[in-house]
């Protein structure tokens, strides 16, 4: 739905420059590196170390100084639910430890 409101709203929208690179930045399309695996943190620290874009466009963080917007669950800042800002979902070690254990499940059922 996101997808189509964008093509319908780009000058130059077209299906396979957009909607396919879209995904090949997010690291969720198909691809030469397959076991890639996207850290959202890491993106952030490197692409928006002062947090200005997070303040834009996720208002519950805006009153953080600096990095904290990006990790405002970590110990020592304000209570998340304080700031209406929920907890993480899933712990990218956790996540990344899950993805890495059935990537080998599956290289080992392709060898049997």
């Amino acid at each position: 739905m996101g997808a189509r409101h964008f093509l319908e709203l780009l000058v130059d929208g077209d299906v396979a420059n957009n909607r396919l690179n879209w995904q090949w930045v997010a690291g969720t399309g198909t691809g030469t590196r397959p076991n890639r695996v996207l850290n959202p943190l890491i993106q952030a620290k490197r692409y928006d170390p002062d947090g200005a874009y997070v303040r834009r466009w996720v208002p519950e963080l805006a009153g953080l100084p600096g990095a904290k917007v990006h990790e405002p669950w970590k110990p020592g800042g304000p209570d998340p639910a304080a700031l209406g800002y929920p907890e993480p979902i899933v712990d990218l070690a956790d996540g990344l430890a899950r993805f890495r254990q059935a990537r080998e499940r599956g290289r080992a059922q392709n060898y049997t």
